[in-house]
Order: C-alpha cells, then structure tokens, then sequence
C-alpha cells in the first residue's frame, strides 16, 4: 500500500467518524438532568446527578440561564402563570410535589398544557393560568386552567415553590442545584445544554 493510498484511506476514516457522530448526536434524544453543579470551569460544569452520577455539562457560548429563587403560596395569585409537578390522584386531582411560577414573560413562550413528567413515575406537569385558590383541611386547593382544560390541584403545606427569574452564569456556583430541560449526550459521554434553570440562595428546582 502506497503512501498517498493510507493517506486518502485516513481521510475517509475520519470523514466516516465525523459523519457517524453527526448522526448520533442528532439521533439521541435530548435528556432532562437534575443535580448539583460541584465545579464550574469557565462554560464546563461538573455536576453530580440525582442518581448520584458525575458528569462533565458544556454549556453553550449563549447559554441561556434560569434563576429559581424561594418563593410561597401567598406568590400565588388569581391569574398567575406557575407549573405544577404532582402526582395524579384517585379522584383526578393533581396533588403538587412542587411549583414553579413563571415568569411574565414566559407567558404565550411556555406551552400552558397538562402532560406527563419524569420527576418521579407517573408523576405529571401543568402549565396553567390559576383561576381560583381556597384554603382546605389538605393545605391550599387551586383551580387551574389551560386552554385543554382544567386542574384540580392540592398544595400540601411543605410543598416547594419557587419563582422564576432572570439568571446569569454569575448564578452558576458550586453547591447549585440546578435542572437542564434540553441536554444533548455526546459520544464521549459528556452533555451539552442550551440553556439551564439554576436555584439561586438555596433555592432547589422543583421540577
């Protein structure tokens, strides 16, 4: 085999590498992570997942960042844009793990929509306008409304809810929790994100 023949055979091996990568990365479903974020290198993170995974993160150059900052039912108004995550129960309620209140300019951006969700299994979101709040024995109950239709949802005492605010990569500290809604796994293991939602003064995303 000539020089210029293992030359040419090289060059089509790595244009075949760099083809099967392209191709896997836009095959492999985006992920959901959840974590705590224990180093930031410039736009790198390592993280440690909720499964207790540690993971290399690299964020995009205009990465788009999501502060979360503690919040409480008394937040929560007539009219109010939040997500819950609950779980669904016997008679059709959605009783919160947590609730996030968007931001007012996230209102028509976010789909308001009722759907399943990987908290936990079989655990739920909605994306809501709330529509009425009254006090129970259960904790708060609010009826929320999306333009599918309606939730019944019970806010337990101890439920956590946070408002959404405008980050920045100042947000991103060791000790942050944090959940990535659009990661991309890579080939060598590591992820990329767009954008990421970050608890800002301990807060902790709730979804």
């Amino acid at each position: 085999m000539n020089t210029m023949t293992r030359r040419a055979l090289g060059l089509a091996g790595a244009a075949l590498l760099l083809s099967a990568s392209a191709v896997w990365a836009q095959q492999a479903p985006p992920l959901r992570v959840r974590g705590t974020i224990e180093k930031v290198d410039g736009s790198t993170l390592t993280v440690k997942t909720r499964a207790g995974e540690t993971m290399t993160v690299k964020l995009a150059d205009d990465v788009r960042v999501a502060a979360m900052t503690k919040a409480t039912l008394a937040d929560i108004k007539t009219g109010t844009f939040i997500g819950v995550t609950a779980m669904p129960q016997p008679d059709g309620s959605q009783k919160a793990m947590g609730i996030h209140i968007f931001m007012e300019s996230q209102r028509g951006v976010v789909q308001a929509r009722f759907s399943p969700w990987d908290r936990e299994p079989g655990s739920t979101m909605t994306n809501a306008n709330v529509d009425t709040t009254v006090t129970s024995a259960d904790g708060q109950v609010l009826m929320v409304k999306y333009p599918d239709g309606e939730k019944k949802v019970i806010v337990p005492p101890n439920t956590n809810i946070v408002a959404m605010a405008p980050g920045s990569k100042d947000d991103l500290k060791a000790g942050a929790a944090f959940i990535i809604m659009a990661a991309q796994k890579q080939p060598d293991g590591s992820l990329t994100a767009p954008a990421i939602n970050v608890g800002r003064g301990g807060a902790t995303p709730p979804m």
